[in-house]
């Protein structure tokens, strides 16, 4: 395995409930066995309780803290209260990641898999710039993009590979 430049980010999109979560389970499962160190960052379009109730932090929240972090001995968690983050900070967070994958933003200039299933959507509706390919159970075709089925995570990975060395030689 070549050096990769750190980290190289793309994304898995598509509408609301169409194998997004699933896709990326089964891509950074097949990358990690590739070798890559593998970290996901995921948008939610509501806004989510990262903590529950009854915790310390979510006592400190609820006092007023725009922030709060807790550790162990392997393993941290850091919320912090920030309008409009920005994905370079998020992605900053992953540093030492050979992948970061991103689930959701469609809209983004982001290397795309975009997952589009026959019994939730029937077109592509994410930003086609930066399109790598639809992963799909549909005889759904865009010109210049490849399609691929629902259970080619393999083939998903290879384009992702090709495309971070393809980044790395420019």
């Amino acid at each position: 395995m070549a050096a990769v430049k750190k980290p190289y980010a793309a994304a898995v999109c598509g509408v609301k409930n169409s194998g997004k979560t699933t896709l990326l389970e089964k891509l950074v499962k097949e990358l990690i066995r590739r070798g890559y160190r593998v970290a996901v960052v995921k948008h939610d379009g509501h806004e989510f309780q990262a903590d529950t109730r009854g915790t310390d932090t979510f006592r400190m929240q609820e006092a007023g803290a725009y922030g709060t972090c807790i550790f162990s001995g392997t393993k941290w968690m850091a919320v912090k209260q920030e309008p409009q983050v920005s994905l370079d900070t998020l992605f900053a967070l992953f540093e030492e990641a050979d992948v970061i994958l991103a689930e959701g933003l469609k809209d983004s200039a982001l290397p795309k898999l975009e997952v589009v299933r026959k019994d939730i959507s029937s077109e592509s509706v994410c930003n086609r710039e930066n399109l790598l390919a639809l992963v799909t159970d549909m005889d759904l075709q865009l010109p210049g993009i490849p399609s691929l089925g629902l259970e080619e995570v393999g083939r998903c990975a290879d384009l992702l590979e090709r495309e971070m060395y393809k980044k790395t030689e420019r």
